[in-house]
């Protein structure tokens, strides 16, 4: 009888990550890994160190300690442009895109496709136009018009811009910049919906969010930070979503300042 196939590596890995500044500590001792066709949840409250991790995954910062793994074998990247080559993509809270050009137009920006050559070499408009509305409609991502002002759109809806352009252009780990923090219920759930598709198609997606509310139905896996540090990577089976909002909130400190309210109101 046969065993059973090893299982691939993680697509991204960290393995005792830290990081420091002059004297501060932002990040010590953090593993965490990201495999194909899941999404790992990173979660903290503002000063937890998921900015310096994002920019960790991202290239923006080597780490001072530990290792960064991809497919198994240590990297190390020179730039931000190192990691999207390798095709690491992340999609920031302000999106990099400009409001008053089309949306086809943002799709593209920076990699626009080309036709001609030599001094005849120019922008191919219609290609850019025909492959925006197909790469959205692929991705279930109903835009009225294409041509209209990405400034137009509902932030749930540049969100999915954003999303579909990382996919379009070779994705394999897809890192999400809390993508619902500014977004009310229904465009926070429209975002979800882009983000699952996503993983759907394969992709190894990295989602930052301080909401455990967004984040359980959509985790595989869930990686919780606090003050630099790692309170513990769980599988989904092995955290509930009341466990993870718990230690999220610091279920003890609230419990603590409800007593202090309740004697308060006496």
């Amino acid at each position: 009888m046969t065993g059973s196939p090893a299982q691939a590596p993680p697509l991204l890995e960290l393995r005792g990550a830290g990081k420091v500044f002059g004297s501060v500590i932002a990040l010590r001792d953090v593993s965490m890994s990201v495999r194909a066709g899941e999404v790992t949840c990173v979660l903290g409250d503002n000063g937890a160190g998921k900015s310096t991790l994002i920019k960790i995954l991202s290239g923006v910062h080597p780490p001072d300690q530990g290792e960064y793994l991809m497919d198994g074998v240590p990297v190390r990247f020179t730039g931000p442009r190192d990691a999207l080559d390798r095709g690491i993509a992340t999609v920031y809270q302000d999106l990099a895109m400009i409001p008053l050009m089309s949306v086809w137009r943002n799709f593209f920006l920076g990699s626009e496709p080309t036709k001609g050559w030599g001094p005849w070499r120019r922008f191919d408009v219609a290609k850019a136009r025909r492959v925006a509305r197909e790469e959205l409609r692929a991705m279930g991502i109903d835009i009225r018009d294409v041509d209209q002002p990405v400034g137009t759109l509902s932030g749930g809806e540049r969100q999915s811009v954003a999303i579909a352009r990382a996919v379009y252009f070779g994705a394999r780990v897809l890192i999400l910049d809390e993508p619902t923090s500014a977004l009310g219920v229904k465009q926070a759930g429209v975002v979800l919906r882009y983000v699952a598709r996503a993983r759907d198609r394969g992709l190894g997606v990295v989602f930052i969010t301080h909401n455990p509310h967004h984040a359980y139905p959509l985790g595989d896996r869930f990686l919780l930070l606090k003050r630099g540090a790692s309170l513990g990577q769980y599988a989904k089976q092995d955290i509930t979503k009341e466990e993870l909002t718990s230690m999220m909130a610091g279920g003890a400190e609230l419990e603590e300042l409800a007593h202090e309210l309740e004697r308060a109101a006496e």
